[in-house]
């Protein structure tokens, strides 16, 4: 049978287990492949094994046991923990009940004792948990490899005895290892009725044949029983029929076992892509114009040398290209996939034809309302992109948005973006200083690292307001130390004081989008966008009926101090008088 995982991850499987010549199957096997998309994704597929102790009245009911109650609260465990903690957790609860269950029974050698095997594929990664002698194979390129160690020993040419199981003991050693997964994998758990009967050369020619699984497990359990076999035999088969993209946590440990590759010079090489020319040279990395076998253009960033050491810098890019991954939109740069065999540590990108919005001030010191007007709409466009896949840019700035030659708006460079609700993305060891340009970023992700859709709405509006006037709406920050920048006094500068032919209803609506506290902005892009358009009658009234002090700091200490001045002078004056 075939069980759909996710949308890019197959797998099928299949599986038999006999009684054969014991009074009773004492053997037992489970896979689960949740029908749930977040189950799927936060848990994958769970494939067990386990083998009852043949001398206990009770190893029935400890294999099924293990086997059931593994899958069950493997499950239910928090999405926050990490797959080897949820099952060691798992497994020492399960121990220390069959231990404690076998301590109520009056024979010693009658306790709830079993071997256990389990297969946990998530994403692009098997875990493998093992303890007792059931056994985990893999196929892999039509070879067989043994992935686990028996728990057993033997003494003075004896029948070897278990060692390691469940419920032996009060104290429980789980063998773990983890590995990445390719497409075409086969995993095959046993009990011992079937490896220790059937000799290995037959055995592995077994598992390499292209015979279906069930139908194949049913060979293997009959072929164990003709040979002589007087135990239980089980043999489950699942195979690794497609695999999803790698998640951020697997790219960025992909990423780190890769060099970075030296500086490119017009006419180099790196895989299959020649650079055309040098975009970028800076200290911290570089970015190339290239052309693949096909003549197709793209860009390729890739590390300073510098950096080559630096794991935060690393997993910025590996951030960068998963996020890039995930976002399909013509309003966002589109990253693409590097070959799974390279070397090097490199990013694809989209070739975009066209300036950066920083070039386009330039080119436009005054620009009409309208016009910027556009080109903002253009950015929250690409900002409700990220939105609907709960992610935050965190660096939104005039460099990192493209205008192309139609006119249309893009964003790019998605290293601070944060994927909201997704803990994987910030792991325990990542700085929380603000990964931006500190002069568009919002006061609150300065300040605490924290970062919303109304952080990425404040840089656009301080873009905005800069795109009008040639300024920024606070004074700008020259340090750019996290911790110089807060203690940084955001003291608004009215629109106009740049720039008077601006209305002053405008002024009103930048003010209120580049509130220093988040809960006083605008609640949502949309309503940003709607009063750009037309003047707010709340927002004027509220402006009018505010203060001098409020409406306008600098204009009331100004006539404060012109105020001040007279005053000065008519007591002088009548001094002298």
């Amino acid at each position: 049978m075939k069980q759909r995982v996710q949308s890019q991850l197959m797998v099928s499987f299949g599986g038999a287990s006999w009684q054969g010549m014991r009074d009773e199957n004492q053997d037992a096997f489970l896979v689960k492949v949740p029908q749930q998309r977040y189950e799927r994704e936060h848990k994958g597929v769970v494939a067990c094994i386990a083998d009852g102790v043949s001398c206990s009245n009770h190893s029935q009911k400890a294999s099924h046991t293990a086997v059931m109650q593994f899958v069950s609260d493997y499950y239910s465990t928090p999405d926050s923990w990490s797959i080897q903690h949820c099952a060691s957790k798992i497994l020492t609860s399960m121990n220390n009940w069959l231990f404690t269950e076998g301590l109520k029974q009056s024979l010693k050698h009658n306790g709830l004792v079993t071997t256990f095997s389990a297969v946990i594929c998530k994403s692009n990664t098997a875990h493998l948990f093992h303890v007792g002698d059931t056994r985990i194979y893999r196929v892999r390129g039509g070879k067989v490899k043994l992935l686990t160690r028996d728990h057993q020993r033997v003494n003075f040419g004896q029948n070897p005895h278990l060692i390691r199981a469940l419920g032996m003991d009060s104290r429980l050693d789980v063998d773990y290892q983890s590995f990445e997964l390719q497409v075409s994998d086969r995993f095959i758990l046993t009990s011992d009725g079937v490896h220790d009967t059937i000799a290995q050369n037959d055995l592995y020619s077994m598992f390499t044949s292209q015979v279906s699984k069930e139908p194949l497990a049913d060979s293997i359990s009959q072929m164990a029983i003709d040979q002589g076999s007087t135990d239980n035999v089980t043999c489950l088969i699942l195979d690794v029929e497609q695999l999803p993209s790698h998640s951020l946590l697997e790219h960025q440990a992909q990423l780190l076992s890769r060099t970075v590759p030296p500086a490119l010079k017009v006419g180099n090489k790196i895989d299959q892509y020649r650079v055309t020319k040098v975009l970028y040279a800076g200290p911290r990395s570089y970015v190339y114009q290239v052309v693949d076998e096909h003549g197709v253009s793209k860009v390729l960033k890739a590390p300073s040398l510098t950096y080559s050491e630096d794991i935060e810098h690393l997993n910025q890019l590996a951030n960068e290209y998963w996020v890039g991954r995930q976002l399909n939109s013509e309003r966002v740069m589109k990253v693409y996939p590097v070959a799974d065999d390279t070397r090097f540590v490199y990013q694809l990108c989209e070739f975009i034809d066209g300036i950066t919005l920083r070039q386009w001030m330039f080119d436009n010191p005054n620009p009409s309302i309208n016009k910027v007007r556009t080109i903002i709409e253009g950015i929250i466009k690409g900002v409700r992109v990220l939105q609907r896949a709960d992610m935050v840019h965190g660096d939104l700035k005039p460099e990192n948005i493209l205008i192309t030659e139609s006119e249309e708006v893009k964003l790019i460079d998605f290293g601070a973006v944060k994927a909201l609700g997704l803990e994987e993305i910030v792991t325990s060891n990542q700085s929380c200083e603000p990964l931006g340009a500190v002069n568009y970023i919002a006061p609150e992700s300065i300040d605490t690292g924290e970062a919303s859709t109304l952080s990425d709405l404040f840089s656009v509006a301080v873009i905005g307001y800069e795109m009008l006037c040639g300024e920024l709406p606070y004074k700008p920050i020259s340090a750019q130390v996290a911790q110089s920048t807060r203690h940084h006094k955001w003291h608004y500068r009215p629109l106009q004081q740049f720039r008077g032919d601006m209305p002053a209803w405008l002024d009103l609506v930048f003010r209120k989008a580049t509130q220093t506290n988040p809960s006083v902005r605008y609640q949502a892009l949309g309503d940003f966008l709607l009063d750009l358009a037309t003047p707010n009658p709340q927002l004027v009234k509220k402006a009018k009926q505010s203060p001098l002090l409020k409406r306008d700091p600098v204009l009331f200490w100004k006539s404060l101090a012109i105020i001040a001045i007279a005053t000065a002078c008519l007591q002088s004056l009548w001094l002298l008088g």
